[in-house]
């Protein structure tokens, strides 16, 4: 069974519902662009995670008693948000709706074909929603400026409820042909649990 953050408590989905690696194990720079990445942990940082460029490095600052594996995932968490900041493309209505037909095509044989496809600023607390009998797909503001691969993954799970309602396995299956839905699951994850830490500061300190 798939737990979708397009489906979970903070993002329901349907209906009136980010160089080599360091010495701290950080894995190397991905989306989020070139050169290395120094981790760096704080005792008196408890439980806010925090990321910015340095010259050709990124630092991202994470609390002192993270284990290895939440570093790497918040690593590359942080990693796309900064790439999604600093290459914030937001896509109008046209565009989305080009989007939407070239993924259908390409993932999906054509045979979603939505209506309208647009963006809108009263969803905040889903990625995505769409009506299967009118033809259309509303996706939140907050994906403006996210990394292409996770918007076009929220864009391909709308257009397959086009297709099939609900979440079971003849949904799944329409997804299997991307080739990035759990990298961007984990994004849109990552997305959720920053957005739930409290006092995320804005500078640089702790």
């Amino acid at each position: 069974m798939h737990a979708d953050p397009l489906n979970s408590a903070e993002t329901p989905h349907h209906g009136p519902g980010p160089g080599g690696a360091t010495a701290d194990g950080a894995p190397p720079a991905g989306p989020g662009g070139p050169g290395a990445v120094e981790v760096r942990r704080s005792t008196r940082r408890r439980r806010t995670v925090s990321a910015y460029r340095e010259g050709g490095r990124t630092i991202v600052l994470i609390p002192a008693r993270m284990s290895k594996d939440e570093e790497r995932r918040w690593v590359n968490v942080m990693l796309d948000k900064l790439a999604a900041q600093e290459s914030r493309r937001a896509l109008d209505d046209g565009g989305l709706a080009e989007r939407a037909a070239r993924l259908s095509e390409q993932y999906l044989r054509g045979r979603a074909r939505p209506v309208t496809v647009r963006w809108v600023t009263n969803q905040n607390t889903r990625w995505g929603s769409c009506t299967p009998a009118e033809g259309s797909i509303r996706l939140s503001h907050r994906l403006q400026g996210m990394p292409e691969y996770v918007l076009d993954y929220v864009l391909l799970h709308e257009l397959a409820h086009l297709l099939v309602p609900g979440h079971g396995p003849d949904f799944w299956r329409l997804l299997e042909a991307y080739p990035r839905t759990e990298r961007a699951r984990g994004f849109l994850e990552g997305v959720i649990a920053a957005d739930r830490l409290p006092n995320v500061p804005r500078d640089r300190g702790e």
